[in-house]
């Protein structure tokens, strides 16, 4: 169950009020771009209230929203006011609506008190999912105030919504939404602050009042910077608030007023304020909100940097560029520029000169980047800043200021140590090598390059590096492999070492010394070049000595050298047996076993 609250009024038929309490007009919202408003709403009034002979006000009524299909709601405020102070819980479309904010007005006489009330919702969500239609406002009831108000002639409610909308086509605007609760009579005066006459094309201001009636007409005016208004037929110029409504046409709108005025002859170029006048000898209006529409060519900033890092520095060279594409107004010279470390400010500067329309304007700055700051952070630039998150500019486009990089200093850093590697001798200390898997290995971060050289002239030329690090043949060992570790500013270097070792000899036995080039000899892999004093001894079946050989020799082909057939005749096919001494520490036995010779 609603509840009401009233002021105890003590009855007197006529109203001569000596104090007026309200809220003055200010700026709610503004808006750059390519906006426009429209206004939308309904009386609760049957009838025009000065000529009731009965107090009646409903409880719901319905307007239409009716935009083009190009139109995007950009916002949505509904205000909904009344005589009383105040229902605040009223149903738009069958949805509850609270309100955000109050304001109450009052007129004090002696031995009266009439209470009036405004209440205010954004409705944005509710309007952009509904779209163009009808909106009901049901459930707003000032019923236990009409009898009092009735004795002034003040008994009202109404309800309206002010849409602001973009559309692509529609010039650059900026709109101005201004409210609170002031009322005459006699005279008020408001000033709306904060505008941007850049161009006065098309200007326009549209009043949201209450309680205007079309029969009172005695000393009504309004006017704008000292100029008279108004927009005849349907507001005379002597009778501004009287019920119309300047969207749809309508003179039937008992007791409110949705009007638009155009304004262009009545405001300057260059004005950041207008002053607005309002008189009345009778009749008492109340103006809750005013829209301002400007043609107002803008700039619209934006900026983009590079950066230069130098090697185990924390300073940054940033080379940044401010253009103006989008705009259609120069952008201001010195106009300024924020750098921030992550979200600490630690740098401040400015652009030099106007920048026209397409233009743009670069520049360099050395940003020191403080220790306590870590390596890796966010560098963003925000033109438009003064370091505060305030800008000096009204823009198209207030979200497009600001440019980020990741950056990462420049640090060298310390390299892990290689190890050593070690392959078997392939023959005088040769070897093959796979260090393939270093690269990811001795990386400080996943983007840095590593290139492998053979000598430490190679790596500081850039010249020959090794390309094949899986299948690398070193043609003598030990030999040093010097590493370039680069992250694209600094670069760090190491080293490893490739080695041999004389691996155990691999041992064929068998021999078919037919000259067919096939197995002509006693073959042992891993032997020549490698134990360099070997000493190989071959005997027959009888264990008589047949033949020796080093690594000076050639390999056993199946013929005498010692015993009874030492004049290098061909033994016969057979068994033999072999003695291999390597002569090697590591290998400290001889190696012993039989091969089968065949012809």
């Amino acid at each position: 169950m609603k509840q009401y609250f009233q002021k105890i009024i003590i009855g007197f038929s006529v109203l001569i009020p000596n104090s007026f309490f309200g809220q003055d007009i200010s700026l709610l919202q503004q808006f750059n771009g390519r906006y426009d408003f429209v206004f939308l709403g309904n009386t609760l009034n049957p009838s025009e209230n000065s000529f009731q002979t009965f107090p009646s006000v409903y409880t719901s009524s319905s307007a239409v929203l009716n935009l083009d299909p190009n139109d995007v709601i950009e916002k949505a405020y509904l205000y909904w006011a009344g005589c009383g102070t105040g229902d605040f819980d009223v149903k738009l479309n069958g949805q509850t609506i609270n309100p955000d904010r109050t304001f109450k007005y009052q007129r004090l006489a002696p031995n009266l008190v009439f209470d009036y009330f405004s209440a205010f919702k954004d409705i944005t969500t509710l309007i952009q999912s509904s779209g163009n239609g009808t909106y009901t406002l049901s459930d707003f009831d000032v019923s236990p105030f009409i009898e009092d108000h009735f004795l002034n002639k003040t008994n009202f409610a109404g309800w309206a919504i002010i849409v602001v909308y973009e559309n692509k086509k529609t010039p650059l605007n900026q709109v101005n939404i201004y409210d609170g609760l002031q009322a005459v009579p006699n005279e008020i005066n408001i000033t709306l602050n904060s505008l941007n006459v850049i161009d006065n094309i098309d200007s326009k201001i549209g009043f949201l009042a209450w309680e205007g009636d079309s029969g009172i007409a005695v000393n009504e005016t309004l006017r704008i910077n000292g100029n008279l208004i108004s927009n005849p037929p349907l507001n005379p110029a002597n009778n501004a608030f009287n019920g119309t409504n300047s969207f749809t046409q309508a003179s039937d709108l008992y007791n409110m007023d949705l009007d638009v005025y155009p304004i262009q002859n009545n405001i300057k170029i260059g004005d950041t304020s207008a002053q607005i006048q309002l008189t009345s000898g009778q009749d008492f209006v109340m103006i809750n909100a005013v829209v301002t529409k400007l043609n107002s060519p803008l700039p619209d900033a934006e900026i983009t940097f590079d950066t230069e890092l130098e090697c185990n520095s924390r300073t940054v060279i940033a080379h940044y560029t401010v253009s103006n594409d989008n705009g259609i107004y120069p952008l201001p010279a010195e106009t300024p520029i924020a750098v921030y470390a992550n979200t600490v400010l630690i740098q401040k500067t400015k652009t030099v000169d106007a920048i026209p329309i397409n233009g743009n304007e670069g520049n360099s700055i050395v940003v020191l980047i403080p220790n306590t700051i870590p390596d890796s952070f966010e560098l963003k630039f925000v033109v438009d800043d003064d370091g505060t998150g305030t800008g000096m500019v009204t823009e198209i486009n207030e979200g497009n200021n600001t440019f980020s990089k990741n950056i990462t200093l420049a640090v060298s850093g310390k390299l892990i140590p290689l190890e050593t590697l070690i392959s078997c001798n392939l023959g005088l200390s040769k070897g093959v090598f796979d260090f393939s898997d270093y690269e990811d290995i001795v990386k400080l971060n996943s983007t840095d390059n590593v290139t492998f050289y053979p000598t430490i002239n190679d790596l500081e030329n850039g010249t020959n590096a090794i390309l094949n690090t899986a299948n690398y043949t070193a043609e003598s060992t030990p030999m040093t492999i010097f590493v370039k570790v680069d992250n694209g500013i600094c670069f760090n270097k190491t080293s490893f070492l490739l080695t041999t070792k004389n691996c155990p000899p691999r041992i064929y036995n068998f021999v078919s010394a037919n000259n067919d080039t096939k197995n002509d000899s006693f073959f042992i892999e891993g032997l020549r070049d490698v134990f360099l004093n070997f000493h190989l001894s071959i005997y027959n079946r009888w264990g008589t000595l047949i033949w020796t050989g080093n690594n000076n020799s050639p390999d056993w082909d199946g013929s005498a050298t010692k015993g009874l057939l030492n004049n290098h005749s061909g033994v016969p096919s057979g068994t033999y047996y072999y003695l291999l001494d390597l002569n090697d520490q590591n290998y400290p036995k001889p190696l012993a076993g039989y091969l089968f010779l065949t012809r």
